[in-house]
């Protein structure tokens, strides 16, 4: 009997095909990946290859020309070089710009200096940057090179220069400030856009004579603008900064203040905290853009949304007022108070409490001589004969001012005092400033201090934490002055945070907005972070403040409705202050009048 024998063959799961094509995509697309970035590389690295080529083709075209016609098209010096132009090559479409400067060397003397050279356009730099927006991951590329005359210099005593300068809301030069300058009566016109150097300075030497011709402007990305303006415009004939004038021989210094943008984010609210819409009013700067009469570079009507919300970019630091033209509703109050200094990147909120339009509303803002804030908890009372109707301004502000009582003090009872510190803070040198301490004439690189629990009364809405001064000295580095923040229900615990919220930042620009996440706690906390980075100087800071307000009722500030017209007698006290005693003709259906206190 013949017996067959049968052996089983096993083949793949299913499970193992699906693992088998995964391993096989991933050595696919690893391989796909690696090929892709080799692409790219190389293709990189060739754009790079023909834009240099590009811009030394551009350059030879420069030093090939005749030395008077080494110049662009609308500049100074003007010459054949087109200032901006596309060109293909490798099939890429750059874009190439090209800027010629005239160069006074300080060899033979500068113009303006000593001695004074009446024939400053020396040599020529010649400066080509290529550009290529459809390229992928390029790198802008630039080269320049210096031209000069085989003999005499080409310059005309007959020119001038103008020199122009950018600085900060701080007065510091501001590096690679976009300058733009025209010159409409030249023909052909004048037209350069050039950056300034590391002085904030654009230098224009061996310029055409004019009297205000040049139109100048000076601006950088996130920056505000500054420029000349045309005098004898209706609705500006005599601006503060005229069009330049140019005069032969001499130099012309044209300076322009840029920074930053900030922001308003502004609430309409009753005092109940209910956003109201579209509440009208006028928001107005001091800056001035023109005298005789004064024009404003700042002033707008502007109007809550339905939502009783506005936000406002692009503002420039300045120091605002607000008037209202809303047609329903007054306004009782703000938060804080106007006016208002708002500082370059600086994110301010407003609350403006408003009410129901009554007849002849009188608001009345106490604030503290010394400091300038709201004060809480005085008693202002209005006068008619022998009534009169007294109202408490809402809870405001605390500041601390003085250091020099030491450490120890949980809760703040004597405001001389804090809670601990490193050691390496001077609270007492002089009085009323905080600095860090010196050791043999040289100052320790950083230190920190807490404050005492300063106890608001009741849980309220934390709402700008401010320090003076607002600006230290360039050479102890930026932030230089921190601060973090914490609040809490009992005094018991402390979680300190910066304006996001975290303790991964910071407080650094006066009037910071305090985090909303520290509101309805009735204890507040500081802590104070110097840092220096040189050992020759200090940052200092003072008088430390933040405001405060228990809801929607305004910091200083009480309202007055349904008054009758004629004069009243207005008092205003408060323990520790003189009594502030005026009288105020009621007349208006809306006004306000400023109280000052001093402390005794």
């Amino acid at each position: 009997m013949n017996l067959i024998n049968f052996k089983n063959s096993r083949g793949f799961t299913f499970v193992e095909v699906l693992v088998s094509i995964s391993i096989f995509l991933i050595v696919c697309l690893t391989i796909y990946g690696v090929f892709v970035s080799i692409l790219s590389l190389v293709s990189a690295s060739r754009l790079k290859s023909v834009a240099a080529a590009l811009a030394n083709e551009q350059i030879e075209i420069a030093r090939n020309l005749p030395y008077a016609n080494v110049g662009t098209l609308t500049g100074i010096p003007h010459g054949l070089l087109s200032p901006s132009q596309t060109l293909v090559r490798g099939g890429a479409e750059f874009i190439v710009t090209t800027i010629v400067r005239n160069i006074d060397d300080s060899f033979d003397g500068t113009i303006g200096g000593a001695p004074n050279d009446l024939v400053p356009a020396d040599y020529k730099l010649v400066d080509v940057t290529i550009e290529c927006s459809n390229c992928k991951n390029f790198v802008p590329f630039s080269l320049s090179t210096f031209v000069a005359p085989k003999n005499l210099e080409f310059s005309s005593a007959n020119n001038g220069a103008l020199f122009v300068k950018v600085f900060d809301a701080n007065g510091q030069p501001i590096t690679g400030a976009l300058v733009h300058l025209e010159n409409n009566t030249e023909t052909p016109a004048i037209i350069i856009d050039d950056v300034t150097g590391i002085d904030g300075t654009l230098q224009l030497v061996d310029v055409p004579p004019g009297t205000e011709v040049y139109e100048v402007s000076a601006t950088k990305s996130g920056y505000t603008t500054d420029q000349t303006r045309d005098p004898g415009v209706s609705g500006n004939p005599n601006p503060t900064i005229p069009h330049s004038t140019v005069a032969a021989e001499q130099v012309t210094a044209l300076s322009l203040f840029i920074d930053r943008f900030s922001s308003f984010s502004f609430s309409s609210v009753t005092d109940q905290c209910t956003l109201v819409p579209d509440m009208d009013f006028t928001l107005s700067g001091t800056r001035l853009i023109g005298t005789d009469p004064d024009v404003l570079k700042y002033s707008q009507n502007l109007e809550t949304s339905v939502g009783g919300l506005l936000s406002l970019s692009n503002i420039e630091w300045d120091t605002y007022s607000l008037s209202f033209i809303d047609a329903n509703y007054d306004v009782i109050g703000t938060n804080p108070l106007f006016p208002l200094a708002i500082a370059p990147t600086a994110t301010q909120n407003v609350q403006l409490i408003v009410a129901p339009k009554a007849p002849r509303t009188l608001i009345v803002i106490v604030k503290d001589t010394t400091t300038g804030l709201p004060v809480s908890g005085a008693s202002v009372s209005l006068g008619n004969g022998a009534a009169s109707t007294t109202l408490v301004t809402g809870l405001g502000s605390i500041a601390q001012t003085d250091w020099s009582g030491g450490d120890g003090e949980a809760t703040s009872t004597d405001t001389t005092r804090f809670w601990n510190s490193d050691g390496n803070i001077d609270t007492n040198n002089p009085s009323g400033v905080l600095s860090l301490i010196s050791n043999a004439g040289e100052y320790v690189s950083s230190g920190e201090l807490v404050s005492s629990a300063f106890d608001t009364g009741s849980a309220s809405n934390f709402h700008t934490f401010s320090w003076q001064p607002q600006s230290q000295l360039p050479d102890v580095g930026d932030d230089s002055v921190k601060f973090q923040a914490a609040t809490s229900d009992d005094g018991g615990v402390w979680d300190y945070s910066g304006p996001d919220g975290t303790s991964a930042t910071y407080y650094t620009l006066a009037d910071s907005n305090i985090n909303l996440a520290q509101n309805g706690k009735r204890y507040f906390r500081y802590k104070l972070f110097l840092s220096t980075a040189t050992t020759t100087q200090t940052p200092t800071v003072s008088d430390i403040a933040f405001t405060f307000t228990s809801a929607c009722v305004p910091p200083g500030q009480v309202a007055f409705t349904n008054l009758s017209s004629g004069n009243r007698g207005l008092s205003v006290e408060k323990s520790g202050y003189q009594t502030a005693e005026t009288s105020v003709s009621v007349a208006n259906d809306w006004q306000n009048i400023d109280i000052l206190l001093s402390p005794l």
